[in-house]
C-alpha cells in the first residue's frame, strides 16, 4: 500500500449563515492549512499515485476565493467534504495505464485535514 501526504497553505474568506449569534456571521478570513492524504496499491506508469503538481491545481483552485461562492455554508467539515469530492472526481477520471483501475485497488482520499484556526482542525474521512 502507497500513502501520499500533502500540505497546503491557502488564504480564502467565508462567512456563515447561523441561526444564532456569531462574529462569523461577518465576511471573515483564515489561513487555511489542508492536508490531503490519499493510499493506493499500484502505481501509475510513471511510478506515482498522482502528480503533486496536479493535486496542487485541485486544491489551490480555492486559493483567494470567497468560499461562500464554492461551498454554500462554507464551515472547515464542509470545505474537507468538499476538497476529497474535488480530488475523487480528478481520480475517476484519471486512468493508470491506460485504463481505469479496478475498485480494489484504486487511488482513493484517506482524510482530508482542514485547519481554520490554531487548534480548529476538522478532518474528513471519505
Amino acid at each position: 500500500m502507497f500513502e501520499l501526504q500533502k500540505r497546503f497553505e491557502i488564504s480564502c474568506s467565508h462567512f456563515l449563515n447561523l441561526p444564532y449569534e456569531s462574529k462569523c456571521k461577518n465576511i471573515h478570513g483564515h489561513n487555511w492549512i489542508i492536508e490531503v492524504k490519499l493510499q493506493s496499491e499500484i502505481l501509475d506508469p510513471y511510478g506515482m499515485l498522482i502528480d503533486f503538481t496536479q493535486l496542487k491545481e485541485i486544491v489551490m483552485s480555492l486559493d483567494h476565493t470567497q468560499l461562500n461562492d464554492i461551498v454554500p455554508q462554507p464551515t472547515a467539515e464542509l470545505i474537507a467534504s468538499c476538497i476529497a469530492e474535488k480530488i475523487n472526481t480528478y481520480i475517476s477520471q484519471h486512468e493508470f495505464w491506460g485504463k481505469p483501475l479496478p475498485d480494489s485497488l484504486a487511488l482513493h482520499v484517506v482524510s482530508v485535514l482542514v485547519q481554520e484556526s490554531e487548534g480548529n482542525k476538522v478532518c474528513y474521512m471519505p
